[in-house]
């Protein structure tokens, strides 16, 4: 097999460096050259022959075997100047625009068909089979992930690996849903028979009603014909995001008509930053006996030394029967001794600390106290059980080494006390004890 192999006489002006090795060496010397191969790097490009480069290089090509010992190669690079930013940022704000304006359009056609389709899939008892080829099976198979997490068992079938074996993978309480901007894909319309005939019924996502594929189908959700994004107009991108958009449509509204809650996706992501985000404050936050906690009658200098050693940037402050009165931060005990206020070190705590502060019940979701966090700026969140006891602490370093919040956010440890007294959100309701 050959294939086509750039060439270059070299001029003086370009640069040189030495041949790195042995082998290298032996290469250049064979092609004629004196043991220095030009220094070029960045971006290549395949020239026709006896073309030219702007510094009247000549560049010559040649047929080459794929495998062999010939002359030593070198490819051209594209020079910087032939780099335009400005072009190049307006060509991806093009390509943007294209396929957005493909999602608008489409959502001006499908939405009723979709809506449909999207009762159909949260009537379903089975699975939902997704088939597609080329970009629309790639599109597809993205499709039964959203369908999965959020509440649609679904899997991907294989166009060409149906009718090998893989039909018996569908049962007839299953619901297809079938992908082709075309829909005349050979693929496609050899299996859609047998599927509608084995399922409770047959989606098609297509271009539009007016095709072999949508004539089959129990179900048509047509999102429009549309222009390529690319220079060409061939290459699938402009379609393809509005098929995707659509197909998300559809399995989200099913996952609205099954009821599906936040508690349900966090089952179905354990894992991750996402899973983290899901999980329960428990999952996350120091508990109790990882935090710093102190009485209210206790001097300053006698709650910080009385909490321990345990590294937290705040220490709670209890009430006789143990719940929480008030917090005081390591940034409170820097204000005071910045303002020379030593004397406030024998003094009761519970008149320096931030009272009633900014606290999460046990229970809630992380997602909430990540929310309370960066609304308010804090860095330290009390948890606190259902009578108001601290039963642990969510502090803003452990989120950012997990990966849940940006580590610019530990500047709000300067002021995270003044953050807890200045805040407009309602304290903690405090509960009696039954």
């Amino acid at each position: 097999m050959l294939q086509l192999c750039v060439f270059h006489e070299v001029h003086n002006r370009v640069p040189q460096r030495p041949c790195r090795d042995a082998s290298q060496r032996r290469r250049c010397e064979r092609s004629g050259g004196l043991g220095k191969v030009p220094c070029l790097s960045g971006p290549f490009r395949v020239l026709s022959h006896d073309d030219h480069n702007r510094d009247g290089v000549r560049l010559t090509t040649r047929p080459r075997k794929t495998r062999g010992k010939d002359a030593a190669v070198t490819a051209i690079p594209l020079r910087k100047e032939q780099f335009d930013h400005s072009a190049g940022a307006a060509s991806i704000a093009r390509t943007l625009e294209a396929e957005a304006a493909a999602i608008r359009r489409a959502a001006s056609i499908a939405c009723q068909a979709a809506a449909v389709a999207a009762e159909a899939v949260a009537r379903c008892q089975g699975c939902v089979v997704v088939t597609g080829v080329g970009k629309a099976g790639l599109i597809g198979q993205k499709l039964v992930a959203t369908l999965g997490s959020t509440g649609s068992p679904a899997h991907f079938l294989h166009p060409s690996e149906a009718v090998h074996g893989d039909l018996g993978r569908v049962r007839d309480d299953d619901l297809v849903m079938a992908l082709s901007n075309s829909g005349r894909s050979e693929e496609i319309l050899r299996i859609v028979g047998d599927l509608a005939d084995r399922t409770t019924g047959l989606i098609a996502i297509t271009a539009n009603e007016s095709n072999p594929l949508a004539n089959a189908a129990t179900h048509v959700v047509p999102i429009g014909q549309h222009t390529e994004a690319c220079q060409h107009a061939l290459a699938p991108s402009s379609s393809t995001a509005a098929m995707l958009a659509v197909g998300d449509a559809i399995a989200l509204r099913a996952s609205e008509l099954r009821g599906f809650t936040a508690d349900d996706f966090a089952r179905h992501h354990p894992g991750g930053a996402l899973g983290r985000k899901l999980s329960r404050v428990e999952e996350m936050m120091r508990h109790r006996d990882q935090c710093r906690i102190a009485k209210a009658s206790l001097s300053v200098r006698d709650a910080i030394a009385d909490s321990g050693s345990r590294r937290c940037g705040a220490v709670m402050i209890v009430e006789e029967d143990g719940r929480l009165a008030g917090i005081f931060t390591d940034s409170d005990l820097a204000r005071l001794l910045q303002q020379r206020r030593d004397v406030s070190l024998d003094s009761p705590v519970s008149g320096v600390m931030t009272g009633e502060p900014i606290c999460v019940r046990q229970g809630e979701m992380l997602a909430t106290a990540l929310e309370v966090l960066s609304r308010h700026r804090i860095s330290e969140l009390p948890v606190v059980d259902s009578f108001g006891t601290p039963v642990g602490m969510i502090d803003i370093t452990d989120l950012i080494a997990a990966g849940m919040m940006h580590e610019e956010a530990t500047e709000w440890n300067q002021d995270s006390g003044a953050s807890h007294r200045n805040s407009k959100v309602l304290p903690f309701r405090r509960l009696e004890r039954s």
